[in-house]
């Protein structure tokens, strides 16, 4: 324990302990989860350089899904490999300071991830409430201003989060029950009372998951309104398919995320820990596996580009969806 004055407490390193009460089936555990990362890497990566390469890629849509990409490439990277090192190795010890590192780019990278998700229902917002001003509207540089502006809210809204943490005395156990330094995980440990954290938790949510999901709601609820009003049963058709990407992405990534800060702050004596453990590692490795084959799957655009790619071509000229 390092103390100063009497007043400050912390442990050299921490323990992750994995999933509690699975202990024994941990290397089978991280077969589906490697082969998840391995699928989320090639996945991403894939999808990143094929919109790069591809120049009937370079619009507004497909890169807000570059960014959500290199985003779900990050929040993976950033607890795999430590999980995997766990299961496999069973090396569970972790610098005190490194999971305050952790901590603050897991929650930095899945805060920006919601952001991404908002800017993709405004861009199809503007894309079918007003197809013809659509590229007037959603030009290089309000993307990139948008993307740079998302980053820094997801992130500069964590800072407090490990600067908290540093500051409460851990004077009992020093083991985490979980296989990353998740904010919540990290300071129950703590014998001083974590009031200002829990409250900052919640200014946290109620400033990202909140307002992003307020604003995804209000997109799709004008495109609804937009749809239903077209004349043609086809262009209603047309203009539905051109969203069920991503209402699917952020089904993939909003339904573990509610999932695990209610069990957090509300099930934590009624959800099994391994449960709760399982889906917090499903909620930062699903979006990144699941993404690029929706995508892949629903996007034409996408398809056409891979196929073209795959044939040697340079990519033929396609209509934005």
């Amino acid at each position: 324990m390092l103390v100063s004055n009497n007043s400050y407490v912390a442990p050299q390193f921490f323990i992750l302990n994995g999933i509690p009460g699975l202990e024994r089936v941990h290397i089978w555990i991280s077969l589906p989860f490697c082969t998840m990362y391995i699928i989320s890497l090639v996945g991403n990566l894939g999808l990143v350089y094929l919109i790069h390469r591809e120049e009937s890629l370079h619009r507004p849509m497909y890169f807000f899904l570059a960014m959500l990409s290199l985003i779900d490439l990050f929040t993976c990277t950033t607890t795999l490999p430590n999980a995997l090192c766990i299961f496999w190795f069973n090396l569970k010890e972790i610098n005190f300071n490194a999971c305050l590192v952790q901590m603050f780019f897991v929650h930095g990278f899945t805060g920006v991830e919601s952001g991404v998700l908002m800017l993709m229902a405004l861009d199809r917002y503007v894309a079918i409430c007003y197809p013809l001003r659509y590229a007037t509207i959603l030009t290089n540089p309000i993307i990139a201003k948008a993307g740079l502006a998302t980053f820094l809210r997801g992130m500069l809204l964590m800072i407090p989060f490990p600067i908290l943490a540093r500051h409460l005395p851990f004077c009992q156990s020093n083991i985490i029950s979980h296989t990353y330094c998740d904010h919540m995980s990290v300071v129950k440990l703590s014998c001083a009372s974590i009031k200002v954290n829990v409250i900052y938790g919640l200014i946290v949510v109620l400033l990202l998951g909140v307002f992003d999901i307020c604003c995804i709601s209000i997109s799709y609820t004008m495109i609804l309104q937009a749809v239903v009003s077209l004349s043609s049963a086809d262009a209603r058709q047309k203009a539905f398919s051109t969203c069920t990407a991503h209402i699917s992405a952020i089904i993939i990534t909003y339904v573990p995320a509610l999932f695990t800060f209610f069990t957090h702050r509300f099930g934590g004596h009624t959800i099994p820990p391994s449960l709760h453990i399982i889906v917090a590692n499903l909620y930062l490795l699903l979006p990144p596996t699941l993404n690029p084959i929706v995508y892949g799957i629903k996007t034409k655009q996408i398809r056409d580009s891979v196929i073209n790619l795959l044939h040697g071509g340079k990519g033929a000229s396609v209509q934005d969806n």
